[in-house]
């Protein structure tokens, strides 16, 4: 049994809160590199170099790419053969919450919803956790900011539901979201589980990689075919980046599934705007 202490967990995530927020991820940063370089519409390709430049700027200055710092979620993966020593999981990773969000400068943006009284130190984190084998622990932070985070949509489709009702609902879900969201987007989409569960994967495709994965069996290879189609369709919408017109409606679209019940086909969609921020680290 390895132990590892609170106060590291509280260390690490106060890293990656600072990093995430101010360190624009690079699989993103070359997506909007390519975007620029083959958008044909001169606007839109001002915009893209102007949204690398603030990122560069971020990064340089060790401030914060977006004013919106968002809710921090945050993706704990903790080893069976771990043992948190000298305090809580989540009250360790609220508390690196708090002070990242202090050192870094940021924006208190969480609120009772109720009341809307500022909690006045960005706590507490969404948290999700997963126990897995070996001994070490993988924590992820993602920002995420509520321009995009607001135009989330889950629907409950039938079973006999066809492939097209479904991507007609994905592209749906990114024209109604239009220029509020903050596009170029990333799109993750989760199909399938229950509708918790289609939610969860469709926040996880964020982190996943926008330059796509190696094609390993059919399952995957009808995920890629599905993410290209889709992909191909929102870009079709012309919204553009900043919403002002263009080709570079979304950078990349990542598909996550689980398999699900006979009667029902959940599909939820969570976007990411062109600040689509994560930061991970091994302990």
């Amino acid at each position: 049994m390895r132990n590892l202490s609170a106060q590291k967990i509280s260390e690490t995530v106060r890293d990656l809160c600072i990093e995430a927020n101010t360190v624009l991820r690079g699989d993103v940063l070359e997506a909007l590199t390519r975007a620029a370089r083959r958008e044909r519409s001169t606007k839109a390709r001002g915009i893209l170099k102007i949204l690398i430049e603030n990122a560069a700027a971020a990064r340089r200055q060790r401030l914060a790419i977006c004013q919106d710092t968002g809710v921090a979620c945050v993706y704990a993966e903790i080893g069976q053969d771990v043992h948190i020593a000298g305090g809580d999981l989540e009250k360790a990773i609220n508390e690196g919450v708090r002070l990242g969000y202090r050192q870094g400068y940021f924006r208190d943006s969480i609120v009772d919803p109720l009341t809307r009284k500022n909690t006045g130190d960005n706590t507490p984190a969404v948290i999700h956790t997963r126990i897995a084998a070996g001994g070490k622990v993988r924590l992820t932070v993602i920002p995420k900011g509520f321009g995009c985070e607001n135009k989330n949509q889950v629907k409950m489709f039938r079973p006999t539901a066809a492939r097209g009702e479904v991507i007609d609902f994905i592209v749906e879900v990114v024209r109604v979201a239009g220029p509020d969201a903050c596009p170029p987007f990333v799109i993750g989409v989760g199909i399938g589980g229950t509708m918790e569960k289609a939610v969860e994967l469709s926040k996880e495709a964020l982190l996943k990689k926008v330059t796509g994965q190696k094609q390993k069996n059919k399952s995957v290879n009808q995920m890629r075919l599905l993410e290209k189609e889709l992909l191909r369709r929102i870009n079709k919408l012309g919204i553009g980046p900043s919403g002002l017109g263009g080709e570079t409606t979304a950078l990349a679209v990542n598909v996550l599934t689980h398999p699900t019940h006979i009667a029902g086909l959940p599909v939820a969609v969570s976007i990411g705007c062109h600040a689509m921020r994560s930061a991970t680290k091994v302990l």
